[in-house]
């Protein structure tokens, strides 16, 4: 463990600025991807380096400050009012080791980023769906990403981290690191992570895409794409999402009103055996789109082609030991074509190397075959509120298969962020074990603006 002395405890000679509220650019550094609210500090570190971020938390702990840090706002759960937030979008760099098979990756980084660096080599990172999604956030939850089920989790493949933790140190920690184990999966409390270095794999292209299906074949693909998943092999990654398209002229013609069910398919191997294993879901009738193809690892963040533009919304999640028909049923009564809430509901197929992993770290539910996350967005008649009681709605019905859920995929609740919410995302014991390291290493909990673990 590499341990660097603290500085003089102020924010005056920073390389990156300091902005605060009425500051030319405060504003601008604060907008992200959620858009139903955002972080509103008494001062905004755009930090430049792992200095500048040791300086903001050294000076928020001597003033007694809660700590926030945002890159693009996709994950904003927790909003400060007040305190230090740190924005990491100027710390970017991404080193590629293409003998060791790793990359060295700054906070501020985006997948996308480490996709074509590494790319350049025949190599791919664990990113996922979204090449505009931080990588430290992203590998902090955990990371599920398009290759899960033969690599496992992001989080299961770094190397080591460094972090500035709440006494204002800069740290290096690797495996066996009891601080190590605590960052993976326990998100950001326990300090801010500068960098990380994690491996790559020698994946060039993928067989991937979309197949769409209308809404008079949702229930039908739902149960054929249900039984298909037992029998495929761990090379292949799949996730089916649940469409409500609204009837607007910004969509095309043959979306507009539909509710689709989309399955995005991810193989790792040749095309001609991913043609024979989707074969079975092409059969379940017409598709309004099928983009199947062979394409660059580069190319991958189109095969959820997920929007990019900001929104307000919010998300809720649940981790299932099984999947069946009655729980399908249960799902499509809850935020299928007829609900008055719609929901971009995503069921993602688990198992392979996730179930094994790496040990050790805060990443838990491995046992589970399935993570269903619903994501519905706010607008006149349907708000925060109508939201909640719907996913409400969701996790009920879901509620005998549930064996927890996932933090990376609980998004803008706000102060509803409470202890029995974050107690789930984590399997018994996981959670005491990491309020005790919090009291360790951050007594005050200092790093609060978050999925909060609160000190033991």
């Amino acid at each position: 463990m590499v341990v660097m002395e603290r500085s003089t405890q102020t924010l005056t000679g920073l390389t990156g600025p300091v902005l605060r509220p009425g500051d030319p650019g405060f504003e601008e550094e604060l907008a992200g991807y959620q858009a139903a609210y955002a972080h509103r500090p008494s001062v905004v570190v755009g930090a430049a380096d792992a200095e500048d971020v040791r300086r903001a938390v050294a000076y928020a702990a001597a003033e007694g400050l809660p700590v926030g840090v945002q890159l693009t706002g996709h994950g904003l759960s927790v909003a400060a009012d007040g305190g230090v937030l740190v924005s990491t979008r100027r710390m970017a760099g991404v080193h590629v080791d293409p003998e060791a098979r790793t990359a060295r990756v700054a906070a501020g980084a985006r997948w996308g980023d480490v996709i074509d660096a590494a790319g350049a080599y025949g190599l791919a990172p664990l990113s996922g769906s979204t090449p505009t999604i931080g990588v430290v956030g992203y590998t902090l939850g955990g990371g599920l990403g398009l290759l899960a089920r033969q690599y496992g989790y992001a989080a299961d493949h770094v190397r080591s981290l460094e972090v500035v933790t709440a006494d204002g140190r800069l740290r290096e920690v690797g495996p066996g690191d009891e601080l190590y184990g605590a960052l993976l999966g326990g998100g950001g409390n326990f300090g801010i992570v500068t960098s990380l270095v994690l491996d790559l794999f020698p994946v060039a292209t993928l067989y991937g895409g979309q197949l769409v299906f209308d809404t008079p074949l949702v229930e039908e693909a739902l149960e054929v794409w249900r039984r298909w998943t037992t029998g495929v092999p761990e090379e292949m990654t799949s996730s089916v999402t649940l469409i409500p398209f609204p009837d607007i002229p910004q969509l095309p013609e043959f979306l507009r009103g539909r509710y689709v069910a989309s399955f995005r398919i991810a193989f790792n191997g040749p095309a001609e055996e991913g043609e024979r294993l989707v074969a079975p879901l092409r059969a379940i009738g017409p598709r309004l789109d099928d983009s199947l193809r062979v394409l660059p690892y580069t190319e991958s963040g189109t095969i959820h082609n997920d929007p990019d533009e900001p929104n307000a919304y919010a998300g809720t999640s649940a981790f299932l030991d099984e999947l069946p028909p009655e729980a399908l049923k249960a799902l499509l009564g809850a935020v299928g074509p007829d609900s008055p809430v719609p929901a971009f509901t995503d069921i993602r197929h688990l198992g392979g190397a996730l179930r094994r992993g790496a040990r050790g770290t805060a990443v838990d539910h491995r046992g589970a075959e399935f993570l269903v996350a619903a994501v519905s967005g706010f607008f006149p008649g349907v708000g925060p509120d109508e939201v909640r009681a719907r996913h409400g709605l969701l996790r009920e019905a879901l509620a005998p298969w549930t064996v927890g859920h996932s933090l990376n995929f609980l998004y803008g609740d706000g102060e509803h962020a409470d202890e029995v919410q974050v107690r789930a995302g984590y399997e018994a014991g996981t959670y005491e074990r990491l309020a005790a390291l919090k009291t360790t290493y951050d007594p005050s909990n200092l790093f609060r603006l978050n999925r909060n673990v609160r000190p033991a």
